[in-house]
């Protein structure tokens, strides 16, 4: 049986899923972590090095890209980017992964491209940051906090009035703002939506319901299944293709004037909240379209 790594710090359900649907196929999904992988640049090498594979393999799939030093977050794209080079289909690919991974980048790519996406403001300068918070709220527009790098909810604040800036507001966002205009999906009835896109085309979608604002799965959001089609998951098509990326979970939120917001696209998305509503097997439509750029 043909290995294939499964490039993840922690395969758990997702990993699990991948494996069960590879082996379908006929391959062996082989778990590695990129902190495992280097470059090795001898002569006679063959430039990267992968545990457990004496060759390099035609394909890779990334599944997580771990965090860390911004040196060594670097050096795990290094190795994207290098097997990529050396002839190997990376499976989302590590300029994917830069530009979705950074919200700043995905925001722009969004705005550059005509997409939806709310008012975004990325900036160092506390001054700047603190100048722009007080006009936004003083004329009753809330504003979220996001971290650059971050998933799931973590690390977002909300700022409307009333509320006290975030002091020292280095010491939440690490000295980089990256503020965006807040949507509100309805008091009390928070929702957004998820939408699962796979070369381009929309496989599956749902509604998340929160208890707060935040209406991430991993922050309690309840998921009911709805229609990949229609405007909506047009949106989303759009927007995987303003990133250029082979598969991602895009969020939308959609505000009280019906108006679509696309709110980030993950090139590293948990489905397990959606698989749990939706007929269609989603690791099975990945690893069948992953194998389906050797064919």
């Amino acid at each position: 049986m043909t290995k294939i790594p499964v490039l993840t710090d922690d395969p758990g359900w997702h990993g699990n899923r991948l494996k069960e649907a590879f082996a379908l196929r006929g391959y062996q999904a082989v778990f590695i972590s990129l902190k495992d992988c280097f470059l090795d640049l001898t002569a006679g090498s063959r430039g990267v090095v992968i545990p457990g594979f004496d060759t390099l393999p035609k394909f890779a799939f990334v599944r997580g890209v771990p965090g860390g030093t911004l040196q060594q977050v670097i050096a795990r794209l290094d190795i994207l980017h290098a097997l990529e080079i050396l002839g190997v289909k990376v499976y989302n690919n590590g300029r994917a992964v830069e530009r979705t991974v950074d919200k700043a980048m995905t925001s722009f790519l969004l705005h550059h491209h005509g997409i939806a996406t709310p008012d975004t403001w990325v900036c160092e300068s506390r001054h700047q940051a603190q100048s722009l918070m007080k006009k936004e709220i003083a004329a009753d527009r809330p504003l979220v906090i996001k971290p650059l790098f971050g998933s799931q909810g973590n690390g977002v604040r909300l700022i409307k009035q009333g509320d006290t800036l975030p002091v020292p507001m280095e010491a939440h966002v690490d000295g980089l703002y990256y503020l965006q205009r807040y949507i509100d999906s309805g008091e009390g009835t928070w929702h957004d939506y998820r939408v699962f896109v796979i070369r381009g085309k929309a496989i599956a979608a749902m509604v998340r319901h929160g208890e707060s604002w935040v209406n991430n799965v991993a922050l309690g959001g309840r998921c009911e299944a709805m229609a990949h089609d229609g405007e909506l998951c047009v949106l989303a098509e759009a927007a995987a293709k303003a990133v250029d990326i082979d598969y991602c979970g895009v969020d939308i939120i959609r505000d009280r004037h019906d108006k679509l917001y696309v709110l980030e696209v993950n090139s590293i998305p948990a489905w397990k909240g959606l698989q749990g509503v939706v007929d269609v097997d989603i690791a099975q439509t990945l690893v069948d379209d992953c194998l389906g750029l050797m064919s």
